[in-house]
């Protein structure tokens, strides 16, 4: 995959990789782990949506279609189709809520299950060869910035209006409060 194909902008004014600002390069391995995480999931037969829906299930059972969707980030008719996939395998199965018969939830099949073992155990070599490039003595900083875009990250998730965040973001320097 080339470079100005990645939706990062025009990249060309920013010179070799090597020379990147830092955000830069977070966004560009970010982006290139969605396929990294497709290749390693290939083998199973299962999407990668369809992977991660068994992963959450397995995890937390019994969970409503529309909340699963919103933990994943997928609209809930993505979910629907997944889901639907995953029930004709065999990996997931719908059934009525105990307490509200109008609610339906997913469950995973102990196939669904196997499954979900069967990729971690082939997949975790190769995230352990992947994840572990940071030498010792860098990790305390790069630890620190990662928390560090996480807690900015969480606080525009739930606290700062984003447009906010865009008007500081866009403005100058001049513009700035003392």
């Amino acid at each position: 995959m080339e470079l100005r194909d990645l939706g990062l902008g025009d990249l060309d004014e920013l010179g070799p990789v090597a020379q990147w600002p830092i955000g830069r390069l977070f966004a560009l391995a970010a982006q290139k782990s969605g396929p990294v995480f497709a290749k390693l999931v290939e083998h199973t037969g299962v999407s990668p949506s369809g992977f991660l829906v068994l992963r959450a299930l397995d995890g937390r059972d019994g969970q409503r279609p529309s909340d699963l969707a919103r933990t994943l980030m997928v609209s809930p008719a993505t979910l629907t189709t997944v889901a639907d996939t995953l029930a004709r395998y065999g990996h997931v199965e719908r059934r009525r809520d105990e307490h509200d018969r109008r609610v339906v939830r997913l469950h995973i099949t102990e196939t669904g299950r196997g499954l979900v073992a069967m990729t971690a155990e082939r997949m975790q070599p190769y995230f352990w060869e992947l994840y572990d490039v940071v030498d010792e003595a860098d990790e305390p900083a790069v630890r620190r910035f990662l928390l560090s875009l996480i807690t900015r990250f969480d606080a525009v998730l739930g606290e700062i209006d984003i447009d906010e965040i865009l008007k500081r973001a866009t403005s100058s320097p001049t513009d700035a409060p003392p």
